[in-house]
């Protein structure tokens, strides 16, 4: 490299992009309380250091963390709570359920890491269950950023409009996707488009985003470019909207980081079924039985078939269908 030359950066991470705009935001309003299971981070240091008064270090007591969180809320605070996905949710059911979700409180639930995100930590850190068993939290919003300025967005919304709310934030930095989603207004239709096509849809979030824009190249090359939507509101799902972006498209298909029973394409084909608009369909994702392993996310998004290759392949497999 010349000294001319300088290395590209690297995409911002959501969690910080996230967490800054609540240090923001804190230093102006002081209900805001942020409580985290988690230290390590930039973002985290920087909010601890900057407004002391407002966050509270729970340490590896997430269930307790959840309890705090709902007396805080019931006493007017605007409370974020912070951790690794797994932790945060499958580990706090019982607590998100009978405290958060039986009172309605306004809690925000950021996790960090969903999906495979920590590759290397294996099934202990996976959060592949996380949308399953949140979307079935009575009165939880569940949303997927797929890059730093929708989590910004994403901050503001839980900013503006306090509610039950589960915001996925992916561990590692992912390039800005447009059109771009940049403040809580941006993210009323709970899904964008952010590659053209037809005849078939590919639905997805968060990092799987970038997976299927690849995939989407690929296809382009071919001459049957799909439609490829950021579904990043998961709950509560639009029908209208989804119908409105799947307009021209005669089939689907849906991948993600889940486990496939109950996860990201069953709430698709639901709010379809319930709209009476049901379109052939091709669910990518984890199947029951699955062969647990570590290892870079590339090869276990290859092995677990949900890589741009397998989108792609998917894709040609229902163009007869959308004929």
């Amino acid at each position: 490299m010349t000294e001319t030359q300088t290395a590209a950066a690297p995409p911002p991470l959501m969690r910080d992009a996230f967490i800054d705009r609540l240090t923001e935001a804190a230093g102006q309003h002081d209900d805001i309380l942020f409580i985290s299971a988690d230290f390590g981070a930039k973002a985290l240091d920087r909010f601890r250091q900057d407004r002391a008064g407002q966050f509270l270090h729970a340490g590896i007591s997430e269930q307790n963390m959840v309890d705090l969180a709902a007396g805080l809320a019931l006493s007017g605070k605007r409370v974020f709570l912070y951790a690794m996905a797994p932790f945060l949710t499958l580990r706090c059911l019982e607590q998100i359920k009978a405290t958060l979700a039986a009172m309605r409180l306004p809690v925000s639930l950021l996790g960090v890491g969903v999906g495979l995100g920590y590759d290397h930590a294996t099934l202990t850190h996976f959060a592949i269950e996380d949308l399953a068993c949140l979307r079935a939290m009575n009165g939880m919003e569940v949303l997927t950023a797929a890059d730093a300025p929708s989590a910004v967005a994403m901050a503001d919304l839980c900013l503006a409009s306090p509610a039950l709310r589960y915001v996925r934030l992916d561990r590692q930095g992912l390039t800005a996707l447009a059109p771009p989603l940049e403040k809580a207004a941006d993210l009323a239709p709970g899904l964008r488009q952010i590659s053209d096509g037809g005849g078939i849809a590919v639905l997805t979030c968060g990092a799987l985003c970038h997976a299927a824009l690849e995939a989407a190249a690929q296809l382009g090359g071919e001459g049957q470019p799909p439609k490829v939507i950021d579904l990043y509101r998961i709950k509560p799902l639009s029908a209208p909207a989804l119908l409105e972006a799947l307009q021209g498209c005669r089939a689907i298909v849906t991948v993600e980081e889940q486990l496939l029973d109950g996860g990201f394409g069953s709430a698709v084909a639901e709010t379809l079924l319930d709209a009476g608009a049901m379109l052939p369909m091709r669910r990518l994702g984890l199947r029951d039985g699955f062969v647990v392993e570590n290892g870079h996310r590339d090869r276990l998004w290859r092995n677990f078939g949900i890589d741009a290759q397998a989108i792609a392949q998917a894709v040609r497999e229902m163009a007869p269908a959308s004929a």
